[in-house]
């Protein structure tokens, strides 16, 4: 079914780096979510009228909340498309993730609701009267949503949507939402005890977990997410692959959308390379590596002295002290300045961000074991943070 409607519905589906592909799957996915999703509430409206049950009204209205979150969440590609302007001169991107947000809140918001209505169930209980219809029509809801979450997961995972992914997550809580309901209609039979209003705040809980966790998921790109690990693999192999590249640091990707990645790195070259060529390296990389990598890159050319015999013994000696103190720790822009007196160890540390020690314990340390090799050195130390 899922492959018949993109055929159906997106032309060249599997060019998904292409902006206008990506908005239709974001238009298919928001049309069949609003379809689906208003058709499952009218059925569970009747059922909860036929059944007089509390939880069945309420999920036929977290059903109504997911058609208005299609219609968020349409509304957000619609609007993420939108090219850069003088205020935005990064492009629109960023509004996918906050439709998402709002999306999490409609769910918030239904979830309370349903909660405080179903504390109402519990201390001025109504009968629930067990009917075979709503027990189908339920089962029946169940069939559809669990189709949802895999369409979403799959158009999610075509484009690497979060929105979509979260839609899908959405449809999996539904199906255990729905499954806690049956169970509070089934109860009616046996008991007279206000089943209906327990279960109807296991369906609130749900629902507002559901909330929680599509939240997080929007807020988080919002904030600033760390760059997919394997993205920064790629750039690594790749810019080291194109010749007079030796080294590779300070990578940092900037994340404004979906499809709107910019990313800025320092090459190492040897100083006694030809600088017009390293330079046409260099743009080379840059327009090569963007369009395969669908971001802009920009690339800051590093000269590294490789040929002085010193320089290079004392290049390997500061990093076997830097990669003592951790294992992660790297350094980069080396060079020395010999004085009559004493020599200058000049040089970054590029250390995780997650690192417990702080910038003057890593520098205090490093300086402090420099001097222990030769009272004559001293360490001139920056710290760098990793950001991928």
């Amino acid at each position: 079914m899922t492959k018949l409607i993109l055929r159906l519905f997106i032309q060249d589906a599997e060019n998904v780096k292409d902006p206008d592909v990506r908005e239709r799957y974001g238009i298919v996915s928001s049309a069949v979510g609003i379809f689906c999703n208003l058709l499952l509430t009218a059925v569970k409206l009747l059922l909860g009228f036929l059944s007089g049950s509390i939880a069945v009204s309420a999920d036929a209205f977290n059903n109504l909340s997911d058609a208005a979150s299609s219609v968020v969440t349409l509304i957000g590609f619609k609007m993420a498309r939108k090219p850069a302007d003088r205020d935005h001169p990064f492009g629109h991107g960023r509004m996918e993730y906050i439709s998402g947000l709002v999306v999490a809140f409609f769910v918030l918001v239904v979830g309370f609701e349903f909660a405080r209505t179903s504390l109402e169930k519990i201390f001025h209980p109504e009968p629930v009267v067990f009917k075979w219809v709503v027990l189908i029509g339920l089962l029946l809801s169940i069939a559809v949503k669990f189709w949802m979450n895999r369409f979403n997961t799959a158009l999610g995972r075509k484009v690497g949507s979060p929105t979509l992914l979260a839609a899908a997550a959405d449809s999996i809580s539904d199906v255990f939402a729905t499954s806690v309901t049956i169970i509070s209609v089934a109860a009616s039979l046996f008991t007279d005890l206000p089943i209906d209003g327990f279960m109807g705040l296991v369906v609130a809980g749900l629902i507002l977990w559901n909330g929680y966790n599509v939240a997080k998921d929007t807020v988080s790109p919002l904030l600033g997410n760390p760059p997919d690990p394997a993205l920064i693999r790629q750039i690594r192999e790749m810019l080291l692959s194109y010749d007079g590249v030796i080294g590779v640091h300070d990578l940092i990707v900037h994340d404004y959308g979906p499809g709107r990645r910019f990313a800025s790195v320092h090459a190492e070259f040897s100083s006694d390379s030809d600088i017009t060529r390293s330079h046409e390296t260099i743009d080379t990389a840059e327009r090569e590596m963007g369009k395969l990598l669908n971001l802009i890159l920009v690339i800051h050319l590093d000269p590294i002295d490789t040929n002085c015999e010193k320089t290079n013994e004392l290049r390997q000696l500061c990093t076997s002290l830097v990669e003592k103190i951790d294992s992660r720790f790297s350094i980069h822009d080396f060079r020395i300045v010999s004085g009559t007196h004493l020599t200058n160890l000049i040089f970054d540390i590029c250390v995780p961000i997650d690192t417990a020690l702080t910038n003057e314990q890593i520098a205090g340390q490093v300086e402090w074991e420099v001097k222990q090799i030769n009272p004559e050195y001293f360490a001139v130390i920056n710290i760098d943070r990793d950001f991928t």
